[in-house]
Formats: C-alpha cells, sequence, structure tokens
C-alpha cells in the first residue's frame, strides 16, 4: 500500500542465518540441539529451586530461578524463528509477528541484566553485612526486587516497540538480520528516526550500563571487604559463593559486547541468544554441591513416588 513516496508493508523478510546452503542440514540440527539443551537445563533450574524448601527460601537460588526462567523465554523468542527459517523458503515475518518478537527478545534480555544485578546486590550484603543478611534479604524484599526487575523490563521493551510503531516503513522489507531486532528494523523506515535514536540511546545507555556498573561497584566492595578478611579459609568462601555467578556476569556482559561490536557478524548474535543460556545451568550446577544435593533429593522422592504407584 502506497501513500506519497512511502510503502507501508505488511511484513519484513528475514536474512538467511547462515549463506551455506549445502550445510543447513548440519547448522538445524546444531542449533535444534542447543535449545533443547537451553529449555531442558534451564527447566531443570527451575523445577529443582521450586521443589526444594531450602533453595527457595535461598535469595540467590530465588533469583536463579527467574534468571533461568528469562533465559528460556530468551532463546524461545528468537531460535524457534532460526529453525524455520534453515528448513523453510518462506523468511517472511508479519509486522505484528516482528514487532512481537522485539518486544519479547527486549523484555527477556533486559530481565537478563536486571537479575544479575539484583544477584550481585544479594552477593554484596551476605558478604559485606552479613550480620544483617536475613533482615534485609527477607522473602519480601527478594519479591519486590523480582517484581521491580520484569516492570523494569517489560516497561522499556513496551517504550522501544512502541517507538518503532510510530514510524513508516519503506518499499525495502529486506531486514538486514535473522531475526527482528530494534536497530535493524530502525534501519528500515522512511519516515524521521532522530528522536527515535536519541531516546533509544538514552535506555540503551540506562538498561544495559546502569546494571553493568552496579554489579561492578558490588564486586569492587566484596573484592575490598574480602581482603580484609584475616582467615584464608573466609577469603576462599567468600570468593566460592560468587565464583558462579561472577562467571555468569562476564559470559553475559562478554557475548554482548561482541555481539554489538561485530553487528555483521551472525555467530556473534547466535552466541548472545543461544550460547549463553545454554551455559548458565551448567555453570550454576557443575560446580554447586547444594544443586547437586538438591538433584539428589528430587531423584529420591521420585523413586519413592514411583515405587509407590506400582
Amino acid at each position: 500500500m502506497e501513500q506519497g513516496n512511502q510503502t507501508f508493508v505488511p511484513g519484513f523478510i528475514l536474512q538467511e542465518l547462515f549463506n551455506q546452503a549445502g550445510h543447513k542440514g548440519r547448522i538445524f540440527s546444531i542449533l535444534l540441539f542447543v535449545y533443547l539443551l537451553i529449555l531442558l537445563g534451564n527447566l531443570l533450574i527451575v523445577l529443582l529451586i521450586r521443589c526444594d524448601a531450602h533453595l527457595l527460601h535461598t535469595p540467590m537460588y530465588f533469583f536463579l530461578s527467574y534468571l533461568s526462567l528469562a533465559d528460556m523465554c530468551l532463546a524461545s523468542s528468537t531460535i524457534p524463528v532460526m529453525l524455520r527459517n534453515l528448513i523453510s523458503q518462506d523468511r517472511v515475518i508479519s509486522y505484528g509477528g516482528c514487532l512481537s518478537q522485539v518486544y519479547f527478545f527486549l523484555a527477556f534480555g533486559n530481565s537478563d541484566s536486571f537479575l544479575l544485578a539484583a544477584m550481585a546486590y544479594d552477593r554484596y550484603l551476605a558478604i559485606c553485612r552479613p550480620l544483617h543478611y536475613a533482615a534485609l534479604m527477607n522473602t519480601k524484599r527478594c519479591l519486590l526486587m523480582v517484581s521491580g526487575c520484569w516492570l523494569l523490563a517489560l516497561f522499556q521493551s513496551t517504550l522501544y516497540t512502541s517507538l518503532l510503531s510510530s514510524l513508516s516503513f519503506c518499499a525495502s522489507q529486506e531486514i538486514p538480520h535473522f531475526f527482528c531486532e530494534f536497530y535493524p528494523v530502525l534501519g528500515l523506515a522512511c519516515s524521521d528516526t532522530t528522536a527515535v535514536k536519541l531516546v533509544a540511546l538514552t535506555e540503551g545507555v540506562l538498561d544495559v550500563l546502569g546494571p553493568f556498573v552496579f554489579i561492578v561497584a558490588s564486586y569492587v566492595l566484596i573484592f575490598l571487604s574480602v581482603t580484609k578478611a584475616s582467615s584464608s579459609t573466609s577469603k576462599r568462601k567468600a570468593f566460592s559463593t560468587c565464583g558462579s555467578h561472577l562467571a555468569v556476569v562476564i559470559l553475559f556482559y562478554g557475548t554482548l559486547c561482541w555481539t554489538y561490536t561485530q553487528p555483521t557478524s551472525g555467530s556473534s548474535t547466535v552466541a548472545y541468544t543461544a550460547v549463553t543460556p545454554m551455559l548458565n545451568p551448567f555453570i550454576y550446577s557443575l560446580r554447586n554441591n547444594e544443586m547437586k544435593g538438591a538433584l539428589i533429593r528430587l531423584l529420591r522422592r521420585t523413586s519413592v513416588v514411583h515405587r509407590n504407584l506400582k
């Protein structure tokens, strides 16, 4: 439908994930395997925490359950579309479907960032203010923090999507990306995007750099507190409680920086949307005795129920 020199399109065409026709079947199999690992690994984390009263009432694991949920949803907002495009010649996505994908990708990506900041605050209180920890990180406070993380993420994704929906798009419908992301879609607009880019830049600084700076500040204070500890055992215990979270933070922000410093690289975005959610469950479970213990208890309860049913 045309109006003046602008063409309003009913949908967009997504770029191919990899321009290697002979390897599409192999790429599809690998990506499907990664997606199933993401779902199973993160679902197991959520299940273990929700079924174990001790873990559920421990703030770090309470936040982890929501981080795993956000990781599953982040991967589900992009990978199924990638899989469809690999096996189908139809790479068209509707206008509404594209805006929905932008919305959910931003919502779950931002919630990851805010939840990691909340977990850093939890580690700071546990190490730097241990005597006040139980009072400060009670169940009500944890619920408020998680609710705040999700509400902030939903607000920002709503803002970004509303900005996109207010624009007109030209005849060039091909998005230079393999799923609908904010800036590639914004590049197709034929109306003035100056104000939109200014708002997006301001919000981008707040929702990415804000949590990152908060996390860095928390760990600086943790490091200073640990270095003052007289016992080497206390130091090892303090660092061990932060190890998994710090590894996830480095992985999350490392792949995020890699993605946006190499915007033309498909592999960089796959690392952010697929590899990071896949590795998080392994980081938190392989070296975590409490998670291993919860898994053993769950398996024992399951076997008892199975025997009783027989």
